[in-house]
Protein backbone atom coordinates (compact mmCIF):
# COMPACT_ATOMS: atom_id res chain seq x y z
CA UNK A 1 0.00 0.00 0.00
CA UNK A 2 1.48 3.17 -1.03
CA UNK A 3 1.96 5.57 1.89
CA UNK A 4 1.58 9.70 1.68
CA UNK A 5 1.95 12.95 3.51
CA UNK A 6 -1.26 15.00 4.24
CA UNK A 7 0.13 18.54 5.75
CA UNK A 8 -3.12 19.58 6.70
CA UNK A 9 -3.92 23.31 7.51
CA UNK A 10 -7.47 24.65 8.97
CA UNK A 11 -11.21 23.57 7.44
CA UNK A 12 -12.93 20.09 6.94
CA UNK A 13 -11.04 20.00 3.64
CA UNK A 14 -8.26 18.01 4.96
CA UNK A 15 -10.71 15.27 6.44
CA UNK A 16 -12.53 15.06 2.98
CA UNK A 17 -9.24 14.47 1.31
CA UNK A 18 -8.28 12.02 3.73
CA UNK A 19 -10.60 10.09 3.46
CA UNK A 20 -10.49 9.88 -0.44
CA UNK A 21 -7.02 8.82 -0.19
CA UNK A 22 -7.91 5.88 2.36
CA UNK A 23 -11.22 4.64 -0.36
CA UNK A 24 -8.24 4.66 -3.41
CA UNK A 25 -6.02 2.88 -1.48
CA UNK A 26 -3.41 5.12 0.04
CA UNK A 27 -2.07 5.06 3.81
CA UNK A 28 -2.25 8.25 4.84
CA UNK A 29 -0.20 10.42 7.53
CA UNK A 30 -1.41 13.78 8.75
CA UNK A 31 0.83 16.39 10.12
CA UNK A 32 -1.65 19.08 11.71
CA UNK A 33 0.18 22.15 10.86
CA UNK A 34 -1.51 24.17 13.14
CA UNK A 35 -3.81 23.65 16.56
CA UNK A 36 -7.06 24.46 15.18
CA UNK A 37 -6.85 21.78 12.54
CA UNK A 38 -9.93 19.70 12.28
CA UNK A 39 -10.09 17.08 15.21
CA UNK A 40 -12.09 14.38 13.13
CA UNK A 41 -9.05 14.07 10.96
CA UNK A 42 -7.71 12.01 13.61
CA UNK A 43 -10.10 9.18 12.96
CA UNK A 44 -9.05 8.80 9.08
CA UNK A 45 -5.49 8.51 8.77
CA UNK A 46 -3.31 5.58 9.26
CA UNK A 47 -1.07 8.25 11.89
CA UNK A 48 -1.06 11.47 13.09
CA UNK A 49 1.04 14.25 14.60
CA UNK A 50 0.87 17.60 15.37
CA UNK A 51 3.68 19.44 14.11
CA UNK A 52 4.15 23.05 14.10
CA UNK A 53 4.39 24.62 10.27
CA UNK A 54 7.32 26.46 11.23
CA UNK A 55 9.02 23.30 12.22
CA UNK A 56 10.35 21.87 8.79
CA UNK A 57 12.85 19.94 10.03
CA UNK A 58 10.52 17.68 12.64
CA UNK A 59 7.86 17.57 9.56
CA UNK A 60 10.53 16.03 7.24
CA UNK A 61 11.94 13.45 9.89
CA UNK A 62 7.83 12.89 10.71
CA UNK A 63 7.27 11.35 6.77
CA UNK A 64 10.76 10.17 6.06
CA UNK A 65 10.21 7.84 9.47
CA UNK A 66 6.59 7.18 8.35
CA UNK A 67 8.28 5.87 4.54
CA UNK A 68 6.33 8.10 2.70
CA UNK A 69 7.26 9.45 -0.21
CA UNK A 70 4.56 11.50 -1.69
CA UNK A 71 2.82 14.55 -0.02
CA UNK A 72 0.48 17.19 -0.49
CA UNK A 73 -0.54 20.11 1.59
CA UNK A 74 -4.53 21.30 1.74
CA UNK A 75 -6.20 23.53 4.32
CA UNK A 76 -5.91 26.63 5.44
CA UNK A 77 -2.60 28.25 6.49
CA UNK A 78 -2.07 31.86 6.18
CA UNK A 79 0.97 33.93 6.12
CA UNK A 80 0.15 35.76 9.17
CA UNK A 81 1.16 32.96 11.22
CA UNK A 82 4.75 34.60 9.95
CA UNK A 83 3.74 37.98 11.58
CA UNK A 84 2.00 37.40 14.87
CA UNK A 85 4.24 36.18 16.89
CA UNK A 86 1.67 33.78 18.75
CA UNK A 87 2.97 30.95 16.99
CA UNK A 88 6.08 28.70 16.92
CA UNK A 89 9.84 30.40 15.93
CA UNK A 90 10.98 29.12 13.12
CA UNK A 91 13.11 26.59 13.59
CA UNK A 92 16.95 27.37 12.16
CA UNK A 93 16.05 25.53 8.53
CA UNK A 94 12.69 27.46 7.84
CA UNK A 95 14.29 30.64 9.40
CA UNK A 96 17.38 29.87 6.82
CA UNK A 97 14.66 29.59 3.87
CA UNK A 98 12.49 32.33 4.80
CA UNK A 99 15.39 35.01 5.04
CA UNK A 100 16.52 33.84 1.38
CA UNK A 101 13.18 34.49 -0.10
CA UNK A 102 12.99 37.31 -2.77
CA UNK A 103 9.58 38.67 -1.22
CA UNK A 104 6.78 36.82 1.00
CA UNK A 105 4.30 36.51 -1.62
CA UNK A 106 2.00 33.35 -0.85
CA UNK A 107 3.62 31.30 -4.29
CA UNK A 108 7.17 32.18 -2.98
CA UNK A 109 6.95 30.75 0.35
CA UNK A 110 5.04 27.71 -0.97
CA UNK A 111 7.04 26.77 -3.82
CA UNK A 112 9.92 27.13 -1.21
CA UNK A 113 8.22 24.39 1.20
CA UNK A 114 7.63 22.54 -1.67
CA UNK A 115 11.48 22.61 -3.00
CA UNK A 116 12.92 21.83 0.53
CA UNK A 117 10.22 18.82 0.71
CA UNK A 118 11.46 17.52 -2.76
CA UNK A 119 14.95 17.36 -1.68
CA UNK A 120 13.97 15.00 1.02
CA UNK A 121 12.44 12.75 -1.37
CA UNK A 122 9.03 13.85 -0.72
CA UNK A 123 7.88 14.92 -3.86
CA UNK A 124 4.30 17.17 -3.84
CA UNK A 125 1.74 16.34 -5.88
CA UNK A 126 -1.59 17.54 -7.35
CA UNK A 127 -3.98 19.25 -4.60
CA UNK A 128 -6.79 18.65 -6.07
CA UNK A 129 -6.06 14.60 -7.26
CA UNK A 130 -8.16 13.19 -4.56
CA UNK A 131 -10.80 15.68 -4.16
CA UNK A 132 -11.58 17.03 -7.45
CA UNK A 133 -15.28 15.69 -7.77
CA UNK A 134 -15.76 18.45 -4.97
CA UNK A 135 -15.06 21.17 -8.12
CA UNK A 136 -18.68 22.19 -9.33
CA UNK A 137 -19.02 22.68 -13.07
CA UNK A 138 -20.69 25.63 -14.86
CA UNK A 139 -24.17 26.85 -13.52
CA UNK A 140 -26.34 27.61 -10.42
CA UNK A 141 -25.48 25.19 -7.27
CA UNK A 142 -28.64 26.63 -5.52
CA UNK A 143 -32.40 26.74 -6.08
CA UNK A 144 -32.50 30.61 -6.62
CA UNK A 145 -30.84 32.07 -9.66
CA UNK A 146 -28.84 35.10 -9.31
CA UNK A 147 -31.01 38.67 -9.53
CA UNK A 148 -29.49 40.68 -12.63
CA UNK A 149 -27.87 43.21 -10.62
CA UNK A 150 -26.26 40.16 -9.00
CA UNK A 151 -25.08 38.93 -12.08
CA UNK A 152 -23.73 41.53 -12.99
CA UNK A 153 -21.39 41.71 -9.74
CA UNK A 154 -20.47 38.31 -10.48
CA UNK A 155 -19.07 38.79 -13.54
CA UNK A 156 -17.22 41.89 -12.32
CA UNK A 157 -16.19 40.49 -9.22
CA UNK A 158 -14.62 37.32 -10.82
CA UNK A 159 -12.24 39.52 -12.99
CA UNK A 160 -11.17 41.56 -9.40
CA UNK A 161 -10.50 38.31 -7.97
CA UNK A 162 -8.44 37.04 -11.23
CA UNK A 163 -6.51 40.18 -11.33
CA UNK A 164 -5.70 39.35 -7.68
CA UNK A 165 -4.90 36.16 -8.08
CA UNK A 166 -2.61 37.37 -10.76
CA UNK A 167 -1.00 39.56 -8.62
CA UNK A 168 -0.50 36.47 -5.79
CA UNK A 169 -2.06 38.66 -2.76
CA UNK A 170 -5.35 36.56 -2.71
CA UNK A 171 -8.42 34.83 -4.37
CA UNK A 172 -11.51 37.02 -2.81
CA UNK A 173 -13.15 39.86 -3.84
CA UNK A 174 -16.26 41.13 -2.42
CA UNK A 175 -18.47 43.82 -4.45
CA UNK A 176 -21.60 45.71 -4.88
CA UNK A 177 -22.68 47.55 -7.65
CA UNK A 178 -19.58 46.61 -9.51
CA UNK A 179 -17.50 48.77 -7.19
CA UNK A 180 -15.01 46.70 -5.20
CA UNK A 181 -15.70 46.78 -1.32
CA UNK A 182 -12.71 44.70 -0.08
CA UNK A 183 -9.67 42.85 -1.65
CA UNK A 184 -8.47 39.52 0.21
CA UNK A 185 -4.95 39.56 1.51
CA UNK A 186 -2.88 38.38 4.38
CA UNK A 187 -6.27 38.17 6.84
CA UNK A 188 -7.90 35.85 4.77
CA UNK A 189 -11.50 34.89 2.96
CA UNK A 190 -13.63 35.58 6.29
CA UNK A 191 -12.10 38.17 7.59
CA UNK A 192 -11.98 40.07 4.12
CA UNK A 193 -16.11 38.96 3.84
CA UNK A 194 -16.71 40.82 6.92
CA UNK A 195 -14.74 43.93 6.24
CA UNK A 196 -16.45 44.09 2.84
CA UNK A 197 -19.57 43.18 3.62
CA UNK A 198 -20.01 45.90 6.46
CA UNK A 199 -18.75 48.54 3.92
CA UNK A 200 -21.40 47.41 1.57
CA UNK A 201 -24.04 47.77 4.39
CA UNK A 202 -25.63 44.52 2.57
CA UNK A 203 -26.19 43.25 -0.48
CA UNK A 204 -22.56 41.99 -1.52
CA UNK A 205 -21.49 39.69 -3.81
CA UNK A 206 -18.04 37.47 -2.86
CA UNK A 207 -15.83 36.18 -5.21
CA UNK A 208 -13.77 33.48 -5.32
CA UNK A 209 -11.59 32.43 -8.44
CA UNK A 210 -8.07 30.86 -8.79
CA UNK A 211 -4.56 32.47 -9.82
CA UNK A 212 -4.28 32.30 -13.90
CA UNK A 213 -1.68 29.94 -13.56
CA UNK A 214 -2.68 28.04 -10.27
CA UNK A 215 -0.24 25.40 -9.16
CA UNK A 216 -2.52 22.69 -7.88
CA UNK A 217 -0.28 21.14 -5.67
CA UNK A 218 -1.31 24.23 -2.83
CA UNK A 219 -3.57 26.65 -2.19
CA UNK A 220 -6.20 26.26 -4.42
CA UNK A 221 -9.40 28.10 -3.53
CA UNK A 222 -11.98 26.63 -1.80
CA UNK A 223 -14.86 27.68 0.10
CA UNK A 224 -16.92 26.10 2.39
CA UNK A 225 -19.38 26.61 5.53
CA UNK A 226 -17.68 28.95 6.90
CA UNK A 227 -18.08 30.58 3.57
CA UNK A 228 -21.44 30.79 4.27
CA UNK A 229 -21.81 31.85 7.79
CA UNK A 230 -19.67 34.90 6.94
CA UNK A 231 -21.30 36.02 4.57
CA UNK A 232 -24.80 35.65 6.28
CA UNK A 233 -23.56 37.78 9.26
CA UNK A 234 -22.88 40.72 6.98
CA UNK A 235 -25.81 40.60 4.99
CA UNK A 236 -23.58 39.12 1.73
CA UNK A 237 -26.40 37.78 -0.78
CA UNK A 238 -24.19 36.10 -3.54
CA UNK A 239 -21.32 33.73 -3.79
CA UNK A 240 -19.44 33.63 -7.04
CA UNK A 241 -16.46 30.81 -7.92
CA UNK A 242 -14.60 29.60 -10.31
CA UNK A 243 -16.32 26.18 -11.94
CA UNK A 244 -13.98 23.30 -11.99
CA UNK A 245 -11.12 25.58 -10.57
CA UNK A 246 -12.80 25.93 -6.91
CA UNK A 247 -12.95 23.71 -4.52
CA UNK A 248 -16.77 23.23 -2.53
CA UNK A 249 -17.02 22.00 0.75
CA UNK A 250 -19.53 20.00 2.80
CA UNK A 251 -21.52 21.06 -0.28
CA UNK A 252 -25.22 19.28 0.93
CA UNK A 253 -24.29 21.65 4.30
CA UNK A 254 -23.38 24.45 2.25
CA UNK A 255 -26.46 24.41 0.09
CA UNK A 256 -29.13 23.87 2.68
CA UNK A 257 -27.34 26.82 4.93
CA UNK A 258 -27.19 29.13 1.57
CA UNK A 259 -31.18 28.23 0.88
CA UNK A 260 -31.93 28.97 4.37
CA UNK A 261 -30.03 32.49 4.50
CA UNK A 262 -31.14 33.41 0.87
CA UNK A 263 -28.08 33.20 -0.27
CA UNK A 264 -27.25 32.19 -4.35
CA UNK A 265 -24.36 30.55 -5.05
CA UNK A 266 -22.86 30.34 -9.05
CA UNK A 267 -20.40 28.18 -10.74
CA UNK A 268 -19.15 30.55 -12.97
Amino acid sequence: MEKVGLLAGVGHLPVECAKAASRMGYEVYAVALLPEVDPELKTCVAGYKAISIARLGEIVAYLKEQQAQKVTMIGKVTKEILFSGQHEQPDAQMMQLIMSLPDRKDDTLMLMFVRELAKEGLQAFDQTMLIRMLMPQRGTVTQREPTDAERTDMDFGIKMARELGRLDVGQTAVVKNMAVMALEAIEGTDACIERGGRLAHGGAVVAKAAKPNQDLRFDVPAVGLKTIESMAAVGATALVIEAGKTLLVDKEKVVALAEAKGITIVAM
